[in-house]
């Protein structure tokens, strides 16, 4: 039986860097996949292709600059799911090729099969004709998760499907329903208003997003609303079926439906369904029990802050650890881990990591929102600029947009940044950089940025705020 120093179980990004850094402090590495392709659902069906989905959507109808050049920046008038498709192949095929670059040039040992535990230190690795043993120093277990798919949801792959499967969507529907208001839920939804489909989306709490700041939430609500997204906000689904053609109808309905009726009594008809509602882990195919471990009823693995499980020299990171289950904090959290197996300093800032959401318009945040910095009861001001203000926004179109700093009253440190708008996901790191390094409002007021920039509305937004304090 071959011995490792680490053994890592999913090749996604949390176990794709933890196996990279155990590598690279010079130990022997095994990187297990269960699939016949690496990456996970990052690169095979979420991250990637949904964020190249994004783009694509973005340069073919033009909507990027519909705010400048109105309906004539449009590049296709007609937009099928070949055109979107062929764009996330390119990014997904060059993405897997670095990611088994890296692991060559690394020296880490990738075994194709699916791992289960003999014990806490042996796991076998099973194939279509045989399996091999292994045993470990450490683990890393970063399966990751599917889509839920409950058993009283008629799935067909063709018109009620999770978000792999509208993936493989042949032809652009002309309505769906989305089922969920969470960030893969949201972020279809808008690609899809996008590109014409009539959408409405049932969401059972009161807004989407809960985790964000609850300005910004209303703000990107505002936004949906006006791509022509019917939100059906605290609603609940009780039911989901097909309806068949019923050519007497006329009007679209000659064709099969889905029908959802919620539970107030509402019924929801589209030509198809988007079930976007959670996902599940897939860790409990490794026998955890052999090794001493429990999952929860979703698959999800409790860890400590060092990411290891109750057995502690068997680590999990990634989606299989739960919230916020972002490929940017998996990552981290994949290195940390073996980082700590292995008694290498580390130092992490949790409470910074930021969340992007890559709808349309973007989403970013990191740091508290108003409502935790209220129910915590610390003072603070809210400094706002609107994109309208910047000169960048007005070349880009996007006069819709805002960036939002919280800051504490007393000694102006930076509490929260929350961007909506073009470019949030990267806005957000210069508000990150300053508050990890315990920066105050001032670093703005006395920063000279680039003219025009979106990167001004920092400037803005802490003017905003200080003038608000200084009652001006």
């Amino acid at each position: 039986m071959r011995h490792f120093d680490l053994a890592v179980i999913g090749t996604g990004p949390a176990g794709q860097k933890a196996a990279i850094q155990g590598a690279k402090l010079g130990k022997s590495v095994v990187l297990i996949e269960k699939n016949n392709t690496l990456g996970g659902a990052a690169i095979n069906t979420g991250t990637v292709p949904s964020k190249a989905l994004r783009e694509a959507v973005l340069h073919l109808t033009g909507a990027s600059k519909r705010g400048l050049f109105g309906e004539s920046s449009r590049m296709k008038q007609k937009i099928t799911i070949a055109d979107l498709i062929y764009v996330s192949q390119q990014v997904i095929h060059h993405e897997l090729a670095l990611i088994r670059d890296q692991l060559d040039r690394n020296g880490v040992e990738l075994i194709w099969g699916a791992a289960r535990f003999d014990d806490e230190n042996v796991i076998y690795v099973d194939r279509t004709d045989d399996f091999e043993a292994f045993s470990a120093h450490y683990f890393v277990i970063a399966t990751g998760t599917r889509p839920a798919m409950p058993a009283s949801v008629p799935f067909d792959s063709q018109t009620v499907f999770t978000s792999d499967g509208l993936l493989k969507l042949e032809t652009l529907p002309k309505t769906m329903i989305v089922v969920g208001g969470g960030v893969i839920g949201c972020e279809y939804a808008c690609m899809l208003a996008t590109l014409g489909v009539k959408v409405t989306l049932v969401e059972g709490r009161g807004e989407v997003f809960g985790f964000l700041d609850h300005e910004i939430a209303e703000a990107f609500q505002y936004q949906m609303r006006r791509m022509g997204i019917t939100l059906r906000l605290g609603e609940k689904v009780a039911k989901i079926e097909h309806l068949p053609p019923d050519p007497a109808q006329g009007n679209g309905y000659s064709t099969p439906l889905v029908q959802a009726t919620l539970e107030s009594g509402k019924h929801l008809r589209a030509q198809t369904l988007l079930y976007a509602v959670g996902r599940q882990g897939t860790c409990n195919a490794l026998n955890l029990d052999k090794a001493g471990l429990q999952a929860d009823d979703r698959e999800r693995l409790k860890v400590n802050e060092h990411y290891q499980t109750s057995v502690e020299h068997i680590y999990a990171a990634g989606d299989v650890i739960g919230f916020p289950a972002l490929a940017s904090t998996a990552m981290e959290q994949g290195r940390l881990a073996v980082c700590h197996a292995f008694g290498v300093p580390t130092r992490s800032i949790p409470e910074l990591f930021p969340i992007g959401v890559y709808a349309i318009p973007e989403i970013s945040m990191v740091g508290k929102t108003e409502e935790q910095l209220t129910a915590a009861g610390i003072p603070y001001e809210a400094g706002v600029a609107q994109y309208k203000e910047l000169a960048r926004g007005q070349l880009l179109g996007d006069d819709t947009g805002m960036l939002k700093l919280l800051i504490h009253q007393e000694n102006h440190q930076i509490l929260g940044v929350h961007v909506i708008g073009t470019g949030a996901t990267e806005l957000i790191h210069i508000g990150q950089a300053v508050m990890a390094l315990g920066g105050s409002v001032d670093y703005f007021i006395n920063s000279v940025f680039n003219f025009p920039t979106l990167a001004e509305a920092y400037k803005v937004a802490a003017h905003n705020g200080l003038n608000k304090l200084r009652h001006v």
